[in-house]
């Protein structure tokens, strides 16, 4: 594909979404180091890791996508390894989630998602089992591997992204509704099992959901960060202190818990507001309508699934992090996409991206020069 049809295919509305995003991460990353009296080192790196990161989402337009088909299952299964690999390194915080090289940090598990997606879309792409229920069991195996050693770090934020990512390309690629309801229902049948071996601090983070924190009561130490977090949301009010200044003098009220990662968005809201919140939520409403478009203009059943995969990926990821920040599911710690700081997750969701990109410019069989060229 030459330059000038490269731009005029190219979705540039999803170029400019994503950019989009990133700014106003930078907008909150900059609140969160001003309100903790940083040196501005954070906002100084994700403006790095943000350029590294674009430059890697056009990059991965530019071979098709349809090579990597052939390189899925080696892709899933070196994610497997890295996944393995964090074991050899020293825990930081008490999680064994990053590989080390000197000062630089790679976490494995968030391009573990993107190989899932494609090692899935790689193996639905031409069966057929999968449409009766015995079928469903390889699929599920294959998501098992990477669910327990995500888990194990443990990371159990990240390990809730892979079931609604399966369930949905599975969905797509025709599984029976029912089938997978049934599934679903066996899982919950389960809960009980998986209840049971949660650690005390996992299951405290679920119970802390109903735990009621009176005016002047403080919050124990399962609730805190929920309770600082719904403190930080309501102190942005409609407008934000951009706009309307800081709504009181009381430092202590403007402290979460990890807010350049897991809570930027309560910090963006506190910086612009309600409506702020609200245009955070649609652009990634936008940005997953725009991936479901990419995937029902494709014909070629890989691109089709990945682009449903990477979409799904990008709705739970954003769906569980404000779900949690504002109490309607437990805390477990997952970053919002292309908003939180981090190189690993940054560079990992505009690859992801990337590829949305590569399957909207190559959706299969069109009218060309030559009449009905496969276009790779």
């Amino acid at each position: 594909m030459d330059a000038p049809q490269w731009c005029r295919r190219l979705s540039w509305s999803i170029v400019a979404l994503v950019v989009a995003l990133m700014v106003i991460g930078w907008l909150g990353i900059a609140r969160a180091e001003a309100l903790a009296g940083g040196d501005g080192r954070f906002l100084r790196r994700q403006i790095v890791w943000s350029v590294v990161a674009l430059v890697a989402m056009f990059a991965a337009t530019l071979p098709s996508y349809r090579l990597l088909a052939r390189w899925s299952y080696a892709a899933f299964f070196a994610s497997l390894v890295l996944l393995a690999a964090v074991y050899l390194f020293p825990p930081i915080n008490g999680a064994q989630r990053w590989i080390r090289f000197g000062p630089v940090g790679l976490q494995p598990s968030e391009f573990a998602k993107l190989a899932f997606v494609l090692g899935l879309a790689r193996y639905l792409m031409y069966r057929r089992g999968y449409r009766e229920l015995p079928g469903l069991l390889a699929p599920l195996a294959i998501v098992l591997v990477p669910l327990v050693l995500v888990l194990k770090e443990p990371d159990l934020g990240t390990a809730l992204v892979f079931l609604p990512v399966l369930f949905m390309m599975l969905f797509a690629a025709g599984a029976r509704p029912r089938h997978l309801l049934l599934v679903m229902l066996a899982g919950t049948a389960l809960m009980p099992v998986l209840w049971s071996q949660m650690s005390r601090e996992q299951r405290s983070r679920i119970t802390a959901l109903a735990e009621q924190t009176h005016p002047g009561q403080k919050p124990s130490d399962d609730a805190y960060h929920l309770h600082q977090a719904k403190q930080l949301l309501s102190l942005g009010g409609w407008q934000g202190s951009l706009w309307a200044g800081d709504a009181t003098d009381d430092r202590s009220a403007y402290f979460v818990p990890e807010p350049h990662t897991d809570s930027i968005v309560c910090v963006v809201v506190e910086r612009l507001g309600l409506w702020g919140f609200a245009l955070v939520l649609a652009l990634f409403v936008t940005l997953v309508w725009r991936g479901l478009v990419v995937a029902q203009e494709t014909r070629e059943p890989f691109g089709r699934l990945v682009a449903i995969g990477i979409a799904t990926l990008l709705a739970v990821q954003m769906l569980i992090n404000t779900g949690m920040m504002v109490g309607l599911l437990p805390i477990t710690g997952l970053a919002l996409p292309l908003v939180s700081y981090g190189g690993s997750s940054l560079l990992a969701n505009a690859l992801a991206i990337g590829l949305l990109l590569n399957v909207g410019l190559r959706p299969g069989y069109e009218v060309t020069n030559e009449p009905f060229r496969f276009v790779e």
